[in-house]
């Protein structure tokens, strides 16, 4: 079902254990110093393994989530912007992480740029409450989904690679 590079992955990212949603005043505190903490390990170990492939940021409160994630095919980095909201009910119910400029362009999405998690990460994440995390959510749910859904994209022609310019 789960391969050994995913289970050691998984095991390497810190569980969280504060059970706190966005209106829970001091626990949310708590919860989002763990979860800041469970996204440094992650992004640490990425980096030491020679596979960084995003950076995340969050509003003063936490509920909001932005940055860049990309994917390298055929030596070429493909870069794209990544959002989500903190559900009210979270930790219970994961967020919806969106790539909105892909918005409209595989059936694994939905309207807004939200990629499609429902049937094999959210079963994963509910048994897991309140263990799992934003790491884990971008390590089993956007990271999968993007090793999947972005070389078949480019397949098609539906994404093309732009160059950077000298002045970025």
């Amino acid at each position: 079902m789960v391969d050994e590079a995913t289970k050691k992955t998984v095991a390497s990212i810190p569980t969280l254990k504060t059970k706190a949603g966005p209106r829970d005043g001091d626990p949310w505190v708590q919860r989002l110093k763990e979860e800041y903490m469970s996204l440094i390990k992650y992004v640490s170990n990425n980096k030491e393994a020679d596979n960084d492939w995003f950076r995340l940021e969050s509003n003063k409160e936490g509920t909001r989530w932005f940055g860049k994630c990309w994917y390298v095919h055929n030596l070429l980095k493909y870069e794209f912007d990544i959002e989500f909201d903190i559900p009210i009910t979270y930790p219970t119910t994961a967020p919806e992480i969106a790539l909105p400029e892909l918005d409209g362009k595989t059936a694994k999405m939905y309207r807004g740029g939200k990629i499609c998690m429902t049937d094999h990460f959210k079963p994963l994440w509910g048994r897991n409450v309140p263990k799992f995390g934003i790491a884990h959510a971008m390590a089993l749910g956007l990271g999968p989904w993007l090793a999947v859904e972005i070389p078949d994209l480019i397949e098609k022609g539906l994404i093309e690679y732009k160059e950077k310019s000298a002045s970025k």
